[in-house]
């Protein structure tokens, strides 16, 4: 049975138009229904009755966080939007989040102005950022990054019959057939609340995790963002590395790639190989910004060395870790399942 969601779209205003209008035109392609409070008119009761109901109505909550908090409502001392997001988990609706990376808000505040981040309750909104990254979320740093997550979220909430949606009359034929399918939701949903515990334990799991790995300061999970949005490309004749065209890849990839050799350390000497000028050159200058490499000079020539650091040491033994917790989480789903 088709059904359509209503999925109520929560950000601050002003700084996240664009965002907003992504979000609800990839909300309608998907085809389901966006509601915001943007879209009604205010009637005789208060703005917070009005998106209560709005709330209790929808099926999915959804987030846009950028850099600002936001209006405070008084009576809470939160933002409305911190609010909003509060009591859609206080009334169990599924919350899902996008969150400005760093590059991305530092664009934003190079081309529009300080306007677009937080200057009068900063600490507020790094507590809600907090909050809201200890739950299921996904970084954006582009516009398409929203729409790739809302299509997504939705694909995985049309298959919850817990979210009922809503149906066309026309898809409904009978009772009897709806019993037959309530039949077959009600076994589904068992494996489906296993698998939605496992992801919930997982999102807890991910927010410590956050707070416990971290590089210079920043979290891991940040980090490693950043470098995987930094574009390196190998060209295809590049000795040492059979390639049968150019490799366009990432930053993070080839510190991965390359994690021996600049455990050791490449040397700027002459007659260096090109896969090795290229890591030296291209790639080691944005791992030093986030302390992951260092810059050695060898006694008495002039020869540098680039090696990892304590914490590009650290790096990769969070990258060994996610990969592990990936891979064990993927084998207990499947136990789980084979078991039911």
């Amino acid at each position: 049975m088709k059904k359509k969601l209503q999925v109520f779209i929560s950000s601050t205003y002003e700084d996240l138009k664009e965002e907003r209008q992504v979000a609800v035109e990839s909300v309608l392609n998907a085809g389901h229904i966006p509601a915001g409070m943007e879209l009604f008119k205010s009637d005789d009761k208060s703005q917070k009755e009005i998106i209560k109901r709005w709330i209790d109505e929808s099926d999915v909550y959804m987030l846009i966080l950028g850099g600002r908090y936001g209006s405070i409502d008084k009576e809470t001392g939160l933002s409305y939007t911190h609010w909003e997001y509060n009591y859609a988990g206080e009334v169990g609706k599924p919350r899902f989040a996008v969150v400005i990376d760093g590059a991305a808000l530092e664009e934003k505040v190079r081309m529009i102005g300080s306007s677009v981040i937080e200057r009068n309750d900063p600490a507020l909104y790094e507590e809600f950022k907090g909050e809201v990254l200890s739950k299921i979320c996904k970084f954006y740093s582009d516009l398409k990054d929203i729409k790739i997550t809302v299509l997504e979220s939705l694909k995985e909430y049309e298959s919850n019959p817990e979210l009922y949606g809503w149906v066309s009359g026309r898809e409904v034929r009978s009772i009897e057939k709806l019993e037959q399918i309530d039949v077959l939701e009600s076994k589904y949903a068992t494996l489906l609340e296993q698998h939605n515990k496992l992801l919930q334990d997982n999102a807890k799991l991910q927010g410590q995790k956050r707070t416990d790995r971290a590089i210079d300061g920043l979290p891991f999970v940040e980090v490693k963002s950043l470098l995987e949005d930094i574009e390196i490309v190998i060209p295809k004749e590049t000795e040492g590395i059979n390639l049968k065209k150019d490799w366009q890849t990432n930053v993070h990839t080839l510190f991965i790639v390359f994690r021996e050799y600049l455990a050791v350390g490449i040397q700027n000497k002459r007659g260096m190989s090109k896969i090795d000028n290229i890591v030296f050159f291209k790639v080691a200058p944005y791992l030093m910004q986030y302390g992951l490499v260092e810059k050695l000079k060898q006694t008495g020539t002039p020869v540098l060395r680039m090696q990892t650091t304590k914490d590009g040491m650290r790096y990769l033994k969070f990258v060994d870790l996610e990969k592990r917790e990936k891979e064990d989480l993927q084998d207990e789903v499947a136990i789980k399942s084979e078991h039911n």
